[in-house]
């Protein structure tokens, strides 16, 4: 077995055993831990249909290897040899594909994510500006299926926004959209240049994968009372009274 095959059949494996754990009702009782086994099951079942395939792949290429060492039939012999030249090339075409696949993912990527866009250098003109990063984000996301929820705003004097704050609701936002924070920069001539000068205006993106929700549990031994009596001159409960 080679070794990017036996990688992934060590995650199959794995998908295996989440799947058995999901099962159980002790993981079911436990919110957290079953939210967090999920999402892993979830995450590895693309490995599933690589692995059957690369699999596949490589039992046909010992198949036709096997051929071509008891096999005295010449016609078969050439078939078995054209075969194992095709399953070389896909087998190598595909681990590039499987290779990609085994690279450790960001737990943050299938979450939410919070994007700030914010007017920079500029005037008049960043702020029309973030307002078409704005739009460009929003059609991206309702084009990808995702929802998009307005936290907060500030609108430029002239149009476009000093700052949009949103939150983008769909699985993987956060993976897709990470890589657009930073500095954004633009040159053109500004609906508020009258003398056709090109200006450069910038503006700057954050985003923020969501927050995981969690139960809290405080268990009675970990609650401390304290009480106290008010001291001075006060009403007829004073030093009579704990609080």
């Amino acid at each position: 077995m080679s070794d990017l095959l036996s990688k992934l059949s060590s995650l199959h494996d794995r998908r295996e055993e989440i799947g058995k754990q999901l099962a159980d009702p002790s993981v079911i009782a436990d919110r957290q831990r079953f939210v967090e086994l999920n999402r892993s099951y979830r995450d590895l079942e693309p490995v599933t249909a690589v692995f059957q395939r690369y699999k596949r792949m490589h039992d046909d290429l010992a198949g036709a290897e096997e051929l071509l060492r008891h096999e005295k039939d010449q016609e078969m012999l050439a078939m078995a040899r054209a075969e194992r030249e095709e399953l070389r090339i896909a087998i190598e075409a595909m681990d590039e594909e499987v290779r990609m696949m085994l690279v450790p993912k960001d737990p943050n990527d299938e979450r939410n994510c919070t994007m700030e866009v914010r007017a920079g250098t500029g005037g008049d003109e960043a702020s029309l500006f973030a307002g078409d990063l704005y739009r460009m984000y929003a059609r991206y996301c309702e084009g990808r299926g995702w929802r998009i929820e307005v936290a907060d705003v500030s609108e430029g004097t002239a149009g476009g926004y000093k700052e949009v704050v949103f939150n983008v609701i769909g699985q993987g936002a956060y993976g897709v959209l990470k890589f657009e924070a930073g500095v954004h920069r633009v040159q053109r001539v500004p609906a508020t240049e009258a003398s056709g000068r090109i200006h450069t205006s910038a503006a700057t993106v954050t985003v923020l994968p969501e927050a995981e929700e969690f139960d809290v549990e405080i268990r009675e031994a970990d609650v401390k009372m304290e009480t106290a009596r008010s001291g001075g001159a006060g009403g007829q409960n004073v030093n009579k009274v704990e609080t």
